[in-house]
């Protein structure tokens, strides 16, 4: 009986002792959570400090809580353009903030467009009379392109500024999979589509070529137009025409080239930089360490500042990034996912809906059950506008069909209506180690489709008229939307990639303007005066555990370092390994009808995260 009791009285104190362990985790999990979020209390007098130390997207993709607590670090840091903006907007009449502050240090890019709409946000802020300030270490293309919007632009003197312009080359595949004996099966409508030719060539072909060519060059006098404008003394013809020639009269000095053709205006370290703010905003009163000045950070403002609520409901759906089957994102755009989003929507009493894309497309079947969902609206009366971003191509225009009316900048990338699909079979390979295949069919489709046996030709004709078909579908789709003859839209599809003014002269896209413009026109169409509206963006509200994480497994100001040519080389290694790892999951994963543009820059497709600056040290070592 006492050796009973003294069991009893282990297991009461190990549950007790469980029962405070758990007590504990509570309440320091909920302390974590509290202590997570940004609190309107930070704000004070002073700069308001954007330090935009990774990517600016339009959608912030999800944290996967595994895999973030597994590596003991979060994916690099996105900035939600409509964030940075509403931010910048919010600074313009509040008298607590007397400049603004880009520290572009970490700055790894965006899309041409969203530049666009911050550096518009910008030249509010100036014309508000509050100076707006950049420094970083090195500017390349996007770097710059936000720094010609501010009243100073600040480089370190051991850094340096280049601007390389759009384009570059991609890696073709056919010569190694004819080694492999891989026979890389494709299906596709679409002189221009040229998703699938890595796999077919050794080079980009002669359509490709020209398509990419005058798309590349419509967006590179975009990005000039845009720096002249803000920075009209900038030299960026003596900087990209003859830049080896630009950089030697600097004596390689590639800080001091900069700043002789107007890139930026002052050299100075980052305690220089901020003694310079200091003079404007005042010294930090907390803290004493050289460079300091009164801030306020981006987070505590944002929290400080919420959207308005008031008046009628306009509902955004965002479409980014690749465009996928199943419940995937936000960051990338699954289907079931948006779809529910909308039809759970059609409840909210929406007095209209903007569709916000900015997707290279993908999936055709998730791309259909978008563009029905959006078609749903449609039908319960209320005004549908589309609001193309940085890119709305393939799928992305895909969905797009059902709007009352398309929007778009010039500098979007928009078009490539076409369609494939990529299959790999490996019967040659499978001979090559003595492997071979046999049998007895009923039908030309028994035993079909063989991936190691090979395709019988009835499953290479059905699968490219199922091909054909599904073109067919979208051509349809385009035609009706946009009131054009399916021989017109075939004319100016076959997989063909656009830049926004142009896809608004063919009839692509009915009018310039971004969110705020499509957002007016929709209140006009439902009648709402007095700009008595405001936008609700569905499904945009953050999972507590993302918040969470963010804060405690990302450092507060991760920092892109100056970097020499070896780190140069490996850095390139890296991002030349995850595009091979890249393609070859597109190829070998299994996927149905794509509505894809590869060659489109995409969210979900990061370049290597220090190209920019890895150019400056190339340019260094190169002339040295």
């Amino acid at each position: 009986m006492a050796f009973a009791k003294s069991v009893w009285r282990l297991l009461r104190g190990i549950k007790d002792a469980l029962v405070l362990l758990f007590m504990l985790l509570f309440f320091m999990a909920l302390y974590a959570v509290m202590m997570s979020r940004p609190s309107p209390a930070q704000v004070r007098e002073g700069a308001l400090l954007m330090e935009l130390n990774g990517y600016v997207v339009e959608e912030r993709t999800a944290i996967d809580p595994i895999s973030a607590l597994i590596s003991g670090q979060a994916p690099i840091s996105e900035y939600d353009v409509q964030d940075l903006v509403h931010a910048l907007d919010s600074a313009v009449d509040d008298q607590r903030i007397g400049a603004v502050v880009l520290d572009l240090s970490g700055f790894l890019g965006g899309g041409q467009a969203h530049l666009q709409d911050i550096g518009a946000a910008l030249d509010r802020v100036r014309a508000a009379d509050k100076p707006v300030l950049t420094f970083a270490v090195a500017y390349a293309d996007d770097g710059m392109m936000l720094a010609s919007h501010a009243s100073e632009v600040w480089l370190d003197p051991l850094g340096g500024a280049i601007i390389a312009g759009p384009g570059g080359e991609r890696l073709y595949y056919a010569g190694l999979l004819e080694r492999l004996n891989i026979n890389a099966r494709v299906y596709r409508v679409g002189t221009y589509k040229s998703a699938v030719e890595p796999y077919l060539a050794s080079e980009m072909s002669e359509a490709a070529r020209q398509n990419y060519t005058a798309l590349y060059g419509a967006l590179w006098e975009e990005w000039q137009a845009n720096v002249r404008k803000a920075r009209p003394d900038t030299d960026i013809a003596a900087v990209t025409g003859d830049p080896v020639a630009w950089v030697k009269a600097a004596s390689g000095d590639l800080a001091t080239a900069a700043k002789q053709a107007g890139l930026v205006d002052t050299l100075g370290s980052y305690v220089d930089f901020g003694d310079r703010v200091a003079e404007i905003v005042g010294e930090d009163p907390y803290d004493d360490y050289p460079g300091s000045y009164a801030y306020t950070e981006l987070d505590p403002w944002l929290a400080d500042n919420p959207p308005s609520t008031n008046g009628s409901a306009i509902g955004v759906i965002t479409i980014a990034g690749e465009i996928v089957d199943g419940d995937a994102g936000p960051g990338t755009a699954g289907g079931d996912r948006i779809g529910e989003l909308l039809d759970n929507a059609l409840d909210d009493d929406l007095a209209g809906l903007i569709v916000r894309v900015d997707s290279p497309g993908g999936s055709v079947f998730a791309s259909e059950v978008i563009r029905e969902a959006i078609e749903r609206h449609s039908e319960a009366g209320i005004p549908v506008a589309v609001s193309m971003a940085n890119v709305a191509a393939s799928g992305g225009y895909w969905v797009s069909t059902p709007a009352d009316r398309i929007f778009a900048e010039p500098e979007t990338i928009t078009g490539s209506i076409g369609i494939f699909a990529v299959i790999p079979t490996f019967e040659d390979l499978a001979e090559e180690y003595g492997v071979n295949s046999d049998g007895v069919r009923t039908t030309p489709l028994s035993g079909q489709p063989d991936l190691i046996g090979g395709f019988t030709p009835e499953v290479d004709a059905i699968l490219q008229s199922t091909i054909a078909d599904g073109y067919s579908d979208f051509i349809k789709r385009v035609s009706d939307s946009r009131k054009l003859s399916p021989e017109q839209v075939d004319r100016i599809a076959q997989g063909r990639v656009w830049d926004g003014g142009t896809a608004r002269q063919i009839g692509l896209v009915d009018q310039y303007g971004g969110l705020d413009t499509a957002a007016e026109w929709v209140a006009q169409k439902a009648g709402i005066t007095d700009h008595d509206w405001h936008l609700t963006f569905l499904g945009s509200s953050e999972a507590t555990y993302d918040t969470l994480l963010r804060s405690l497994v990302m450092p507060e100001a991760v920092k892109v370092p100056a970097q020499d040519v070896f780190a140069l080389v490996s850095h390139r290694q890296s991002a030349a390994v995850s595009r091979l790892e890249h393609d070859a999951q597109r190829l070998l994963s299994i996927r149905g009808m794509q509505a894809y543009c590869l060659e489109c820059p995409s969210p979900t497709q990061r370049y290597d995260d220090t190209a920019g600056l890895g150019l400056v040290q190339q340019f260094m070592a190169l002339l040295d």
